[in-house]
């Protein structure tokens, strides 16, 4: 079972028995339930950390039925009424609040929406902030051509606005940095140097007034990518929780860095 192996991973790296761990076992469990991780060729770390998270929450969710004021008949409703709450949901889900605007109407309404990892995009090439890749993903955006709304109040397809406010912030949250974007009918990767924060990251300017009020986050992983997009290598910078080190984690090769080494152009997921 992956969470068994995932404990026992977890249980090697902190007993420090051994110089270094290779996740092999776990990898191999995963890979029985994902094909795609078993096969030795180039894969994605977001997707394989969604999966990861997907998997450890189906195994230690613990499913309640909420409290309901009236009989609900209809099947869908029902599964509504269920909360599935787990230490990944504990740890990592946030949600969004997108507010849609009708262009014509004007009348908005807001659909709320849970994630376990945020992909920003990159608004530039040359170089730029995680500030800037935020206020990138905040910003009010329009909705046209394919992408109408259906406005329940006009009864008929209309351009509308929309805007992403963030209403419950995680415990920790993920940013994915969208380096990897389609250029036609090929696949390119961005080499954009983001400038992010190692501590003292704040999300108060795209977050609802009672959300993260006073809360500032601080790094404490960062995945690497560096080569191309068929031909790459990945490696991890972690601090360690009580002495707050980082230490660069390279295969088998696991180093003691400074604190200016953790900023690097190669960053694909940060951690805060």
């Amino acid at each position: 079972e992956s969470v068994t192996a995932f404990g026992c991973l977890m249980s090697d790296m902190w007993l420090g028995e051994f110089d270094c761990v290779s996740p092999e076992v776990f990898h191999s469990v995963l890979g029985k339930r994902y094909p795609t991780f078993s096969q030795r060729t180039q894969q994605d770390a977001q997707e394989f950390l969604i999966c990861v998270l997907n998997e450890l929450h189906e195994a230690l969710k613990n499913v309640r039925a909420q409290p309901c004021r009236r009989c609900i008949t209809d099947a869908k409703a029902s599964r509504g009424s269920v909360s599935e709450t787990s230490i990944i949901t504990q740890l990592f889900e946030g949600q969004l609040s997108y507010d849609i605007t009708c262009l014509e109407c004007k009348t908005t309404t807001d659909r709320p929406e849970s994630f376990t990892v945020l992909s920003l995009p990159i608004p530039s090439k040359s170089a730029c902030s995680l500030q800037d890749c935020l206020k990138c993903f905040f910003q009010q955006d329009t909705l046209t051509w394919n992408n109408q709304i259906h406005c329940s109040w006009c009864g008929t397809k209309q351009d509308a606005a929309v805007k992403a406010t963030l209403i419950k912030a995680p415990q920790i949250i993920i940013f994915h940095l969208k380096r990897f974007e389609w250029q036609g009918k090929h696949k390119r990767k961005l080499s954009t140097d983001i400038c992010y924060p190692l501590s003292s990251l704040d999300l108060s300017p795209y977050s609802s007034p009672h959300c993260c009020k006073d809360a500032e986050y601080s790094l404490c992983a960062v995945v690497n990518h560096s080569g191309f997009l068929d031909d790459g290598h990945y490696t991890a910078f972690c601090k360690h929780s009580v002495t707050t080190n980082w230490y660069s984690f390279d295969d088998a090769h696991i180093t003691k860095i400074p604190n200016s080494s953790v900023q690097t152009d190669t960053a694909y997921l940060l951690f805060y």
